[in-house]
Protein backbone atom coordinates (compact mmCIF):
# COMPACT_ATOMS: atom_id res chain seq x y z
CA UNK A 1 0.00 0.00 0.00
CA UNK A 2 1.27 3.34 -0.92
CA UNK A 3 0.40 6.29 1.52
CA UNK A 4 0.77 9.96 0.64
CA UNK A 5 1.40 11.95 4.11
CA UNK A 6 0.40 15.83 3.48
CA UNK A 7 1.15 18.45 6.45
CA UNK A 8 0.73 21.96 5.91
CA UNK A 9 1.13 23.59 8.73
CA UNK A 10 3.53 26.84 9.68
CA UNK A 11 3.86 26.45 13.25
CA UNK A 12 5.88 23.17 12.97
CA UNK A 13 5.95 20.82 16.24
CA UNK A 14 3.35 22.74 18.01
CA UNK A 15 0.69 22.40 14.92
CA UNK A 16 -2.08 20.19 15.88
CA UNK A 17 -2.74 18.86 12.82
CA UNK A 18 0.90 17.56 12.42
CA UNK A 19 0.39 15.61 15.26
CA UNK A 20 -2.91 13.84 13.98
CA UNK A 21 -1.51 13.33 10.30
CA UNK A 22 1.41 11.26 12.45
CA UNK A 23 -0.72 9.47 14.57
CA UNK A 24 -3.13 8.34 11.92
CA UNK A 25 -0.03 7.43 9.76
CA UNK A 26 1.52 5.32 12.54
CA UNK A 27 -2.01 3.39 12.53
CA UNK A 28 -1.59 3.08 8.94
CA UNK A 29 1.85 1.19 9.30
CA UNK A 30 0.62 -0.99 12.11
CA UNK A 31 -2.22 -2.06 10.15
CA UNK A 32 -0.12 -2.68 6.97
CA UNK A 33 3.49 -3.19 7.73
CA UNK A 34 4.76 -3.35 4.59
CA UNK A 35 2.95 0.32 3.55
CA UNK A 36 5.55 2.60 1.75
CA UNK A 37 5.17 6.42 2.75
CA UNK A 38 5.78 9.55 0.63
CA UNK A 39 6.03 12.56 3.17
CA UNK A 40 5.72 16.33 1.95
CA UNK A 41 6.05 18.96 4.21
CA UNK A 42 4.28 22.14 2.16
CA UNK A 43 5.34 24.32 4.97
CA UNK A 44 9.07 23.61 4.17
CA UNK A 45 8.95 22.52 0.43
CA UNK A 46 5.81 24.21 -1.21
CA UNK A 47 5.43 24.45 -4.83
CA UNK A 48 5.67 27.42 -6.00
CA UNK A 49 1.92 29.04 -6.91
CA UNK A 50 0.96 29.05 -10.55
CA UNK A 51 2.27 31.50 -13.17
CA UNK A 52 2.19 31.72 -16.91
CA UNK A 53 5.42 29.60 -16.78
CA UNK A 54 3.72 26.93 -15.22
CA UNK A 55 0.67 26.77 -17.19
CA UNK A 56 1.66 23.92 -19.53
CA UNK A 57 0.79 21.13 -17.74
CA UNK A 58 -3.11 22.97 -18.68
CA UNK A 59 -2.61 23.60 -22.42
CA UNK A 60 -1.02 20.75 -23.21
CA UNK A 61 1.59 22.71 -25.65
CA UNK A 62 5.68 21.38 -25.00
CA UNK A 63 7.43 23.84 -22.90
CA UNK A 64 9.28 26.25 -24.41
CA UNK A 65 11.85 27.97 -21.99
CA UNK A 66 13.70 26.52 -19.06
CA UNK A 67 11.48 27.91 -16.61
CA UNK A 68 8.58 26.37 -18.06
CA UNK A 69 10.36 22.95 -17.84
CA UNK A 70 11.44 23.38 -14.44
CA UNK A 71 7.65 23.98 -13.61
CA UNK A 72 6.43 21.47 -15.80
CA UNK A 73 8.52 18.96 -13.97
CA UNK A 74 7.49 20.28 -10.59
CA UNK A 75 3.94 19.35 -11.74
CA UNK A 76 4.59 16.20 -13.45
CA UNK A 77 6.32 14.72 -10.04
CA UNK A 78 3.29 15.86 -7.97
CA UNK A 79 0.07 14.68 -10.12
CA UNK A 80 2.30 11.42 -10.62
CA UNK A 81 2.99 10.92 -6.62
CA UNK A 82 -0.62 11.38 -5.92
CA UNK A 83 -1.70 8.97 -8.79
CA UNK A 84 0.63 6.24 -7.32
CA UNK A 85 -1.17 6.57 -3.89
CA UNK A 86 -3.73 4.32 -2.14
CA UNK A 87 -4.36 6.71 0.76
CA UNK A 88 -3.89 10.02 1.30
CA UNK A 89 -3.76 11.87 4.75
CA UNK A 90 -3.76 15.68 4.60
CA UNK A 91 -3.43 17.59 7.29
CA UNK A 92 -5.01 21.14 6.67
CA UNK A 93 -5.22 23.88 9.48
CA UNK A 94 -8.04 26.33 9.35
CA UNK A 95 -6.10 29.93 7.87
CA UNK A 96 -8.69 33.26 7.24
CA UNK A 97 -11.89 30.11 6.86
CA UNK A 98 -9.73 28.31 4.58
CA UNK A 99 -6.70 25.93 4.09
CA UNK A 100 -3.19 27.57 4.25
CA UNK A 101 -2.03 28.73 0.32
CA UNK A 102 0.79 26.31 0.64
CA UNK A 103 -1.91 23.36 0.52
CA UNK A 104 -4.00 25.41 -2.29
CA UNK A 105 -0.62 25.63 -4.78
CA UNK A 106 -0.37 21.95 -4.29
CA UNK A 107 -3.83 21.22 -4.93
CA UNK A 108 -3.30 23.36 -8.08
CA UNK A 109 -0.12 21.83 -8.95
CA UNK A 110 -2.05 18.17 -9.31
CA UNK A 111 -6.05 19.24 -10.64
CA UNK A 112 -4.77 18.37 -14.33
CA UNK A 113 -7.02 17.72 -17.34
CA UNK A 114 -6.54 14.02 -18.54
CA UNK A 115 -4.50 13.20 -15.40
CA UNK A 116 -7.03 13.72 -12.50
CA UNK A 117 -9.71 14.69 -14.37
CA UNK A 118 -11.69 15.13 -18.00
CA UNK A 119 -14.24 16.62 -19.70
CA UNK A 120 -17.06 14.67 -21.22
CA UNK A 121 -20.41 15.07 -23.39
CA UNK A 122 -21.95 14.68 -19.97
CA UNK A 123 -20.18 16.65 -17.95
CA UNK A 124 -16.26 16.33 -15.74
CA UNK A 125 -15.16 13.09 -14.79
CA UNK A 126 -12.77 12.37 -11.95
CA UNK A 127 -9.87 9.87 -12.60
CA UNK A 128 -8.20 9.72 -9.57
CA UNK A 129 -10.69 7.19 -8.45
CA UNK A 130 -10.25 3.86 -5.81
CA UNK A 131 -8.08 6.33 -3.28
CA UNK A 132 -8.79 6.90 0.32
CA UNK A 133 -8.25 10.83 1.34
CA UNK A 134 -7.95 11.28 5.14
CA UNK A 135 -8.50 14.76 6.08
CA UNK A 136 -7.33 16.42 9.52
CA UNK A 137 -9.17 19.38 10.07
CA UNK A 138 -7.93 21.95 13.13
CA UNK A 139 -9.70 25.11 13.90
CA UNK A 140 -9.15 27.74 16.83
CA UNK A 141 -13.06 28.29 16.94
CA UNK A 142 -16.25 26.56 16.34
CA UNK A 143 -17.51 26.15 12.85
CA UNK A 144 -19.66 22.92 12.46
CA UNK A 145 -21.99 23.26 15.29
CA UNK A 146 -23.96 26.49 13.93
CA UNK A 147 -25.51 27.37 10.36
CA UNK A 148 -23.43 30.31 10.52
CA UNK A 149 -20.30 28.99 11.28
CA UNK A 150 -20.61 26.16 8.66
CA UNK A 151 -21.45 29.64 6.11
CA UNK A 152 -18.04 30.43 6.88
CA UNK A 153 -15.92 27.13 6.39
CA UNK A 154 -14.33 27.00 3.32
CA UNK A 155 -11.36 24.13 4.69
CA UNK A 156 -13.46 21.19 4.47
CA UNK A 157 -16.06 21.73 2.26
CA UNK A 158 -12.94 23.31 -0.38
CA UNK A 159 -11.20 19.76 0.19
CA UNK A 160 -14.26 17.75 -0.29
CA UNK A 161 -15.26 19.51 -3.74
CA UNK A 162 -11.66 19.31 -5.02
CA UNK A 163 -10.59 15.66 -4.04
CA UNK A 164 -14.46 14.53 -5.05
CA UNK A 165 -13.88 16.69 -8.67
CA UNK A 166 -10.78 14.16 -9.33
CA UNK A 167 -12.70 11.17 -8.50
CA UNK A 168 -11.99 10.96 -4.54
CA UNK A 169 -15.83 9.83 -3.05
CA UNK A 170 -13.91 8.34 -0.11
CA UNK A 171 -13.02 11.16 2.16
CA UNK A 172 -13.35 11.16 5.95
CA UNK A 173 -12.73 13.98 8.24
CA UNK A 174 -10.66 13.84 10.88
CA UNK A 175 -12.25 16.96 13.11
CA UNK A 176 -10.71 19.24 16.19
CA UNK A 177 -12.21 22.33 16.56
CA UNK A 178 -12.42 24.93 19.76
CA UNK A 179 -8.58 24.35 20.27
CA UNK A 180 -8.33 28.33 20.89
CA UNK A 181 -11.62 28.24 23.56
CA UNK A 182 -9.09 27.60 26.68
CA UNK A 183 -7.28 24.52 27.92
CA UNK A 184 -10.68 22.23 28.57
CA UNK A 185 -11.87 22.90 25.04
CA UNK A 186 -8.83 21.91 23.62
CA UNK A 187 -8.13 18.57 25.50
CA UNK A 188 -11.87 17.47 24.54
CA UNK A 189 -11.19 18.24 20.73
CA UNK A 190 -8.13 16.49 21.10
CA UNK A 191 -9.72 13.32 22.43
CA UNK A 192 -12.74 13.36 20.12
CA UNK A 193 -10.05 13.35 16.89
CA UNK A 194 -8.37 10.83 18.67
CA UNK A 195 -11.50 8.76 19.64
CA UNK A 196 -12.22 9.32 15.18
CA UNK A 197 -9.15 8.00 14.34
CA UNK A 198 -9.61 4.39 16.55
CA UNK A 199 -12.49 4.82 14.43
CA UNK A 200 -10.57 4.81 11.30
CA UNK A 201 -7.57 2.04 12.04
CA UNK A 202 -10.83 -0.60 11.51
CA UNK A 203 -11.25 0.61 7.92
CA UNK A 204 -7.53 0.80 7.67
CA UNK A 205 -7.20 -2.66 8.00
CA UNK A 206 -9.53 -3.06 5.02
CA UNK A 207 -7.99 -1.64 2.65
CA UNK A 208 -6.18 -3.12 0.02
CA UNK A 209 -2.29 -4.08 0.42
Amino acid sequence: MQVLHIDSSITGAASVSRQLTAHIVDSLKQAHPDARIDYLDLAVNAPEHLSAEALGFRTGQAARTEGERRQNAISEALVSQFLAADVVVVGAPFYNFTIPSQLKAWLDRVAQAGRTFRYTASGPEGLAKGKKVIVVSSRGGMYSNSDVGQALEHQESYLKTMFGFMGVTDVSIVRAEGLALGEQARAQALNAARADIESLELKAAELAA
